[in-house]
């Protein structure tokens, strides 16, 4: 049962909006940078209900007694979690893309009525869409000045105060300069004065710089005006400001108040000023608008080139993988062993994978926080483990665990999911689902594709062996990864939609690493995942008459052949698992010892059809 703590929280907010003259507020998981993972002062929608997932928004009106009065939205990932964790006294349950805010909105606000917004937290997009949705119920969408539930939130965190660090070239591979050079070729072939950056590792990356603003991912609340000359404005907080950072960053990047940004930005009239609509929030477009200057709307310039890595940064991950995939088999043995005594519970094993981490150097921060599913909680796709949800692993069931970590050579992610022992073997359906799961996983990691295919058009690979089941998972099967940055990054993307969903159109082009992760859940039951990262390589093919490509597979941890049917693996499907085990054992196997060491052996054995 949820604490009574939400329902005060939201008699205060609808106070508040009550007394600014608003019917209603919307309330996203956002802050100023359109970031995906926010600071705690950001997290206005988890202060509010009590949802914790990474995607969703809540809409509010000020009358408890409009039926509906406030309606949660999420993604299919999170249509299980947001039930465990939001009140449904209080809030309706909508699902995206089947539905969305705007179209709520349309529907169900009353006519003539002021919903509120704060325009820090939204984009353009989402702006125009809500806005034309109202204007059909003669309603009207109000930029706040402040936001509303920042007026209510008692202790409000305030943002981090953590310095910016210089992430030094012997990660990074190219200086900030030679970056800031090519944004400004861009910028003077396209004929504009300047770009507003404000994706924060989209800065992280082209500075060269990392922070701590944002739990676990290393980056430092700024904005980021590049020019045309090869200079640049970074307007951050000055207590982050070391004299390493300013060495770091030369005479060529003038360093300035974060809050001089917006005075900055009016002083662009008459400038040609190119800005981001799906990184940069409506109010930034609306400063530069009101200033005068000449908006050209165009991707951030940062975002490809930091897409594709360079040859350090491609053998940083190899090497952060390598040493992550010693310290993920050394937790697996354990969990072998200890797993099967109803001893080990999803924090504990948690907590028991990011010792080993801990213990394998240089961990700076996990890349998420640890997705640990037992049994019918690894059926919810981003589960997040609480004092309240806490499972013990039960003997004869499955655990799901997705983790990752935060090196300064590289970002990991990686899902396994294992039968907890000692208790009976796999059901014929689990070992059915998993082995489907895997076939996808396979076929994925052994696509060859020309030049020009995107996300999209892979996608399929991945569902086909579950399709024929009658069956499918709710998610994307693949996302771009950062470089010692977001564990989420664009702008490829494996996924279903193209056109629906961002990154599914982006053409997959050597030296991007990509997840490649297909799953199955039965809720009430059990989840299955299998997520390795791979590295978008070039593929020599005689005769082949266009440039060709496959993926180079950089995570190297070893299923689990308990949960395989082998009756469904083919000749090519097992070829691929005996290879890549293989793998596992020549890269893995020297940074193991003793016991650890023989268990890696014996789980890397050929399998035989």
């Amino acid at each position: 049962m949820l604490m009574n703590t939400h329902e005060a929280r939201l008699d205060a907010l609808r106070k508040e909006l009550s007394n600014r003259g608003l019917d209603g507020f919307v309330v996203p998981i956002s802050d100023e940078h359109m970031s995906e993972y926010v600071g705690a002062y950001a997290q206005r929608l988890a202060w509010l209900t009590g949802f914790g997932g990474s995607a969703g928004t809540a809409v509010i009106l000020t009358d408890p007694a409009h039926d509906p009065a406030a309606a949660m939205f999420v993604d299919g990932r999170y249509v299980l979690q947001v039930r465990d964790q939001v009140d449904a006294r209080f809030y309706a349950y909508e699902t995206v893309p089947q539905t969305s805010v705007a179209k709520w909105l349309g529907q169900h606000a009353p006519a003539g009525a002021r919903i509120g917004y704060d325009p820090w937290l939204h984009g353009k997009g989402w702006v125009a869409a809500a806005r034309k949705a109202l204007a059909g119920t003669c309603g009207e969408l109000v930029a706040v000045e402040s936001n509303p539930i920042d007026a209510v939130w008692e202790d409000h965190p305030v943002p981090s105060p953590a310095p910016a660090v210089v992430h030094e070239e012997t990660y990074a591979g190219v200086s900030s300069q030679a970056k800031r050079e090519e944004i400004s070729a861009w910028l003077t072939e396209q004929k504009l004065d300047a770009t507003v950056i404000t994706a924060l590792d989209s800065i992280a990356w082209l500075l060269n710089i990392r922070g701590a603003d944002v739990d676990r991912t290393p980056v430092s609340l700024s904005y980021v005006l590049a020019h045309a000359d090869g200079t640049a404005d970074l307007f951050i907080a000055e207590e982050k400001v070391t004299p390493d950072l300013a060495r770091h960053l030369g005479n060529a990047v003038r360093i300035r108040k974060r809050s001089a940004f917006v005075p900055a930005l009016r002083d662009l009239a008459g400038k040609r000023i190119a800005v981001d609509p799906e990184r940069a929030v409506e109010a930034i477009f609306a400063t530069l608008e009101q200033a005068g200057a000449e908006i050209v709307e165009a991707r951030d310039p940062a975002v490809l080139p930091k897409a594709i890595k360079n040859p350090v940064e491609q053998q940083g991950h190899r090497d952060a993988q390598a040493r992550d995939g010693a310290a993920v088999s050394r937790f697996l043995r354990w969990l072998e062993q200890n797993g099967p005594s109803g001893t080990v519970t999803e924090m504990s094993a948690a907590d028991a994978l990011q010792d080993f981490r801990q213990q394998s150097g240089d961990l700076r921060d996990l890349s998420f926080d640890t997705i640990s599913g037992a049994g019918p909680n690894g059926a919810i796709m981003h589960y997040r483990v609480s004092e309240e949800t806490n499972r013990t692993l039960e003997p004869g069931s499955v655990y799901l665990v997705d983790s990752g970590g935060q090196y300064p050579d590289g970002t990991t992610d990686i899902t396994r999911t294992v039968w907890v022992g000692g208790a009976g073997e796999p059901s014929a359906e689990v070992k059915d689902r998993f082995t489907r799961v895997m076939k996808g996983h396979i076929a994925i990691a052994r696509a060859v594709f020309p030049r020009g295919t995107a996300g999209h058009q892979l996608d399929v690979l991945a569902r086909q062996f579950l399709w024929q089941a009658g069956l499918d998972y709710a998610h994307g099967t693949g996302h771009g990864v950062g470089s010692f940055l977001a564990v989420h990054e664009g702008p490829q993307r494996i996924a279903k939609s193209a056109g629906g969903q961002a990154g599914t159109d982006q053409e997959l082009v050597p030296g991007m690493i990509i997840s490649n992760e297909p799953g199955y859940y039965k809720a009430g039951a059990f989840g299955i995942r299998l997520e390795n990262l791979v590295l978008v390589e070039p593929r020599q093919i005689d005769g082949a008459e266009d440039d060709y490509m496959g993926f180079e597979t950089l995570t190297l941890v070893p299923f689990d052949a308990s949960l395989l049917d082998l009756s469904l693996m083919t000749p090519d499907d097992i070829a691929w698992w005996n290879a890549y085990h293989a793998q596992v054992l020549a890269v893995i196997g020297p940074r193991l010892e003793g016991e650890d060491r023989a268990w890696l052996e014996a789980r890397c054995q050929p399998i035989a059809g």
